[in-house]
């Protein structure tokens, strides 16, 4: 097959293509260049998309003796991924910006621009696995390092784009055992630092990002019965179930803590509240898309639930109904944000994913 490797510049996407050529398909590197005010180099695990990393990539793709280019996908990554990201906030819901990415920039322009170069797969570094049953169904599945699985954040790709994918890595046991396989290929990538937190907010600080870009909107923090306990800088700023950060002069009555409960950026404000409030035992999602072809439609299915990467799972019963899910937990969750995309397994499977749109006690 003629295959496009993502090479982002680290050792995962530079193992994923040297597997992918000891595989036997022809294979051609690309770096996505996704920011459009690229730094030298990066900043220790923080930031991407530096020029260091564009350098790193076409090294590795020298020593697989592979072609290389390089595509800016900036103003893609900017309208499709960073203002998403500023605009789920300011409407008081908590997005995943990697999830959006994988949605629209990876496994959608990145894609659409193989095929129309007549690639038949793109191969990325990401830690899951594709299973190919024998009625030919393609399952997406969990890694087998579950400390590295992505499956996750890949889940809202579909059915169509998991066809036209390839993750080399999803085998592998540890990380550990990637960067020696790196070193043992003499990729100079095998000791890089991995890249943590958002990509495009290098410094790790997404509150002072949030208020650069959408600007200080001072409001009112209260408790449940309506007092006002606190002030803020903009509510977009928080997000439920948040303990820290919340600049509460005075303790509640019972002394307990109190955590964000609910964020109204309509009215700018944030009400805080006791723990006990942050359970739910229903969760609906929209926009959902099923991994599970088998899986009939409208028909209760046993899963694990799953809203924040690398979160815990809680087991329930999910309904899925057009473009809606409905999850029935076992036992309650807690500190569950609208916005937040919710994934549901059998066992490693991924059945599927959606937006979580409300939260149900």
């Amino acid at each position: 097959m003629r295959v496009l490797a993502a090479l982002s510049g680290g050792v995962d996407s530079a193992v994923a293509a040297a597997r992918a050529v000891d595989a036997g398909h022809d294979v051609v590197g690309v770096h996505m260049a996704l920011s459009r005010n690229r730094d030298q180099f990066r900043s220790g695990s923080r930031g991407c998309c530096s020029i260091e990393d564009s350098n790193d990539a076409r090294r590795a793709a020298d020593k697989l003796g592979i072609p290389y280019y390089v595509w800016d996908l900036s103003d893609e990554f900017h309208d499709l991924v960073v203002k998403d990201f500023l605009n789920e906030y300011a409407a008081g819901r908590t997005p995943n910006p990697c999830v959006r990415c994988n949605e629209h920039i990876k496994f959608d322009t990145l894609l659409e621009r193989a095929e129309t170069l007549g690639f038949d797969a793109v191969a990325t570094g990401h830690y899951a696995r594709i299973v190919i049953r024998e009625d030919g169904v393609r399952e997406l599945h969990r890694a087998v390092d579950i400390a590295k699985d992505q499956s996750y954040v890949l889940a809202v790709m579909g059915p169509e784009k998991v066809a036209q994918s390839m993750f080399p890595l999803g085998d592998m046991a540890s990380k550990a055992e990637v960067r020696a396989e790196a070193a043992a290929r003499g990729l100079g990538v095998s000791n890089k630092p991995d890249s943590y937190d958002i990509c495009f907010v290098a410094d790790g600080d997404t509150k002072g990002f949030l208020q650069r870009e959408l600007g200080e909107q001072p409001g009112e923090i209260v408790d449940e019965s309506g007092s006002v306990v606190g002030a803020h800088q903009g509510a977009y700023a928080y997000t439920v179930g948040q303990r820290k950060g919340l600049g509460i002069g005075r303790p509640a009555a019972d002394g307990a803590p109190r955590y964000v409960t609910g964020v109204d950026t309509a009215r700018n404000v944030v009400t805080v509240g006791p723990e006990t409030l942050l359970s739910v035992s229903t969760l609906r999602g929209e926009e959902a898309v099923w991994l599970a072809p088998d899986v009939p439609a409208d028909t209760p299915v046993p899963c694990e639930a799953q809203v924040r990467a690398h979160g815990a799972t809680t087991p329930g019963t999910v309904v899925r109904d057009g473009d809606t899910m409905t999850v029935e937990l076992d036992e309650p969750m807690r500190g569950v944000a609208a916005g937040q995309s919710l994934v549901v397994y059998a066992g490693t499977r991924v059945l599927g994913q959606a937006t979580l749109a409300s939260r149900r006690v």
